[in-house]
């Protein structure tokens, strides 16, 4: 029986473009591919690991042609429209009462602040949930089996009992290794508002 619901941000509930934004940093950064240290110090700055002020600094020390406001514009660029609509689901689900609700998001300070200027609901988006776990915040990154854990045990959770969505596979299949029941949301063909249509089974 689902008493939990663990739900991921990007592509979920604010649409993301990842292809655009990879290619627009590709194209900026004028490289073929992101390389490793790069990929390392992104996912360094997602787990809170490196300040904002470090994070634009390694990117101006390794593209000095770039100004700061480049490299944010390539940073940022990924994040898109909420639409209001899963904005009202995830209310009604909060004014229901009947399942405990979880944010659990790969995300960074710079994102996060973008989406508060540019979202003008973000607090009430975050107030429908129990608790709201954003990976900078408390340094763990999905797919990490410890961040799966770290919910788990924080909150007295039984995986059998919880239900996570992401659209990433890696992420839902880390999950699924525990006992947590996953739905790897498709953003193109699916919206997190058909869950409970989608994943009846579980309800």
């Amino acid at each position: 029986m689902i008493k939990t619901l663990i739900f991921d941000f990007g592509d979920v509930f604010i649409n993301l473009d990842k292809e655009g934004a990879m290619n627009h940093a590709l194209e900026t950064f004028k490289l073929d591919t992101l390389s490793e240290e790069i990929m390392a110090f992104n996912s360094f700055y997602e787990q809170g690991l490196i300040s904002t002020e470090e994070f634009i600094e390694f990117y101006l020390e390794n593209f000095p042609d770039l100004t700061e406001d480049t490299i944010l514009h390539a940073w940022n660029c990924i994040l898109m429209d909420f639409p209001k609509h899963r904005l009202d689901f995830i209310k009604n689900l909060a004014s229901e009462k009947k399942y405990q609700l979880i944010l659990l998001s790969n995300t960074n300070t710079l994102h996060i602040d973008w989406i508060k200027n540019e979202v003008p609901f973000y607090e009430e988006f975050k107030n429908c949930f129990d608790v709201f776990y954003l990976s900078h915040e408390i340094n763990l990154r999905k797919p990490s089996a410890d961040i799966y854990q770290y919910v788990l045990a924080e909150n007295n959770l039984s995986p059998e009992n919880c239900l996570f969505i992401d659209d990433t596979e890696e992420n839902t299949v880390a999950a699924s290794k525990l006992g947590i029941h996953t739905w790897h949301i498709n953003p193109k063909t699916e919206d997190i508002t058909n869950l409970f249509t989608i994943k009846k089974d579980l309800f």
